[in-house]
């Protein structure tokens, strides 16, 4: 791991793109120093009279995952923005979010920088000497065919929309039994983009609508955005 002076700012790169350009924008990042990514398949849930926010209609859509030290991961967003095109209405949607620490791949030991200096891009929410947070990224976890429930919600407090994966539960309270054979249940993820002063709004709508204070019922978990490209108000 880097250490002391050497520790390095890791980001999260998350990419919702039009489906069948996974693998390609993967390929272009790693030309600009990503060594490699993660393809997940979704689909976007926005109300077509909102579309203009974060350019997602209701239909398949592919997640990318990719991390990267931040000089590196801003740069290369910055280059793929220019092939992508996330300016456009309904080209994607791409944003980072920090990571504390990485296992199984370049181990960096990260620390938060108290003084940052300006970063000179009109898409990037950092200035000089502290960060400035816009945007929260919402992630909710719950039993297969609640993520529209998790949509409704969401959009009654105000939310433009998201975007929903496939995913699978294995926690103590999620456990049934068919025939004596404890069973999995599959689980949908729902991600959520929402500016700062309407998260605990969201949030709140979800939580008491679905119940997720009860266990087994969902988990909600926030995240800080720091950059973002393609998000239309």
């Amino acid at each position: 791991m880097v250490k002391g002076s050497e520790a390095i700012d890791i980001e999260l790169i998350y990419i919702i793109i039009n489906f069948g350009s996974g693998s390609k924008l993967i390929k272009k990042a790693k030309q600009f120093g990503i060594p490699g990514g993660t393809v997940s398949l979704g689909r976007g849930t926005i109300n077509n009279r909102i579309l203009d926010f974060i350019g997602l209609s209701d239909v398949r859509k592919e997640i990318v995952f990719m991390v990267a030290d931040k000089e590196t991961a801003y740069h290369a967003l910055e280059e793929l923005d220019k092939e992508f095109e996330f300016n456009k209405p309904n080209h994607g949607i791409a944003y980072t979010t920090s990571i504390i620490n990485t296992v199984g791949t370049r181990c960096f030991k990260c620390e938060k920088n108290n003084n940052l200096d300006i970063i000179n891009s009109e898409n990037t929410n950092v200035v000089r000497g502290e960060n400035k947070i816009m945007y929260h990224a919402i992630t909710v976890i719950v039993d297969k065919g609640k993520a529209e429930d998790v949509i409704d919600a969401a959009t009654e407090a105000g939310s433009k929309g998201g975007t929903i994966m496939n995913g699978r539960g294995s926690g103590i309270h999620e456990t049934s039994k068919v025939f004596s054979m404890e069973i999995e249940p599959e689980k949908e993820i729902v991600m959520i983009l929402s500016e700062v002063e309407m998260t605990d709004r969201i949030v709140s709508s979800i939580k008491d609508q679905l119940k997720i204070d009860e266990p087994g019922n969902g988990i909600i978990y926030i995240q800080d955005v720091n950059k973002t490209y393609g998000i239309y108000k």
